[in-house]
């Protein structure tokens, strides 16, 4: 794909284009959910430059692939445009965070309290997207009230957000960072 054109004056009045052309509100809740989407995938970025460790940060860029992915696959409104094979999800992409979420959670300590989010710096970024992440699965349910999506895209969602606070921890021990536990006042 080649983009030579990087403004084209056709949002200034508050419609965009869905793959396939068809045109909507920018507020459209399809609009919301892979925009959000695409902002947990930012500040992915940013997690990601701030990190040491070869191997985390390769598995953010496999995140931020498949979020690139979820993006397209919700920017198609099926019924009118045939879904492209790149814009589905493979649902071993679950099960591939959840295998990193197992392999992570059995080497850190046992979780006893409610934490805060922080930490070291590198963490509290994780924590960052972790919320990002939240907020994206909550718009991509709201669109799943009106239209079909798919079950492995809402699983990756909710797992991603798993991982993210797990990856936080495991970040904090390896630096040592205390974590903060919430105590009710």
């Amino acid at each position: 794909m080649k983009i030579t054109k990087v403004f084209t004056k056709e949002g200034d009045g508050g419609m965009t284009s869905l793959i396939g052309g068809v045109r909507v509100r920018k507020t459209n809740s399809r609009i919301e959910a892979y925009g959000t989407v695409d902002e947990l995938s930012s500040q992915l970025g940013l997690l990601a430059a701030t990190m040491k460790d070869a191997d985390d940060k390769e598995m953010i860029f496999d995140i931020q692939r498949n979020l690139f992915t979820v993006c397209s696959y919700l920017a198609t409104d099926k019924s009118q445009t045939e879904l492209s094979p790149y814009s589905i999800l493979n649902p071993a992409e679950v099960e591939k965070l959840e295998r990193e979420i197992d392999t992570i959670n059995s080497s850190i300590p046992v979780l006893n309290d409610f934490i805060l989010p922080g930490g070291s710096k590198v963490a509290a970024q994780t924590h960052v997207c972790r919320a990002v992440c939240r907020r994206a699965e909550r718009r991509i349910f709201f669109l799943a009230e009106t239209t079909t999506v798919a079950p492995e895209v809402l699983q990756y969602m909710n797992r991603l957000s798993d991982y993210l606070f797990v990856l936080a921890r495991k970040l904090n021990f390896i630096l040592g960072a205390r974590e903060k536990t919430w105590q009710n006042p």
